[in-house]
């Protein structure tokens, strides 16, 4: 996958993250659950889009790492609205739960590769 492909798959689930926002039950657990991915779920585009300009390969790798943890967030959010049945299409939230986990797999293995791209002999120095 290019990076302008995965940036294209970070936007598509951005927008179905707020879709789904738009749909949950207006109590207060909803609505904090709501507001709380759409921040998180959003922001895993906006932060791989800075990844895109990052200063060197260390920052690279952060940015991807915030990337990472918001999309972890995200996942758990959705696991937490589908399990107190905060939306009503049971279809398109395990959509967008198995999406966020393949996204996960993906940050996973890409920040491994750049890190190991940075350090190809494995040495790690002392921090």
């Amino acid at each position: 996958m290019t990076p302008k492909e995965l940036e294209e798959r970070l936007i598509r689930f951005a927008v179905n993250i707020i879709k789904l926002s738009e749909g949950v039950k207006p109590s207060i657990a909803g609505k904090r659950m709501s507001d709380q991915i759409v921040r998180s779920g959003s922001s895993t585009a906006l932060n791989y889009g800075e990844a895109q300009s990052a200063e060197s390969g260390r920052d690279f790798v952060h940015k991807l790492g915030i990337c990472l943890k918001e999309l972890r967030e995200t996942y758990i959010n959705l696991r937490i609205i589908d399990g107190a049945e905060l939306h009503s299409d049971k279809i398109f939230v395990t959509n967008l739960i198995l999406e966020s986990n393949e996204l996960i797999s993906i940050f996973v293995k890409s920040i491994e590769t750049s890190k190991r791209k940075q350090n190809p002999s494995g040495f790690q120095p002392n921090r």
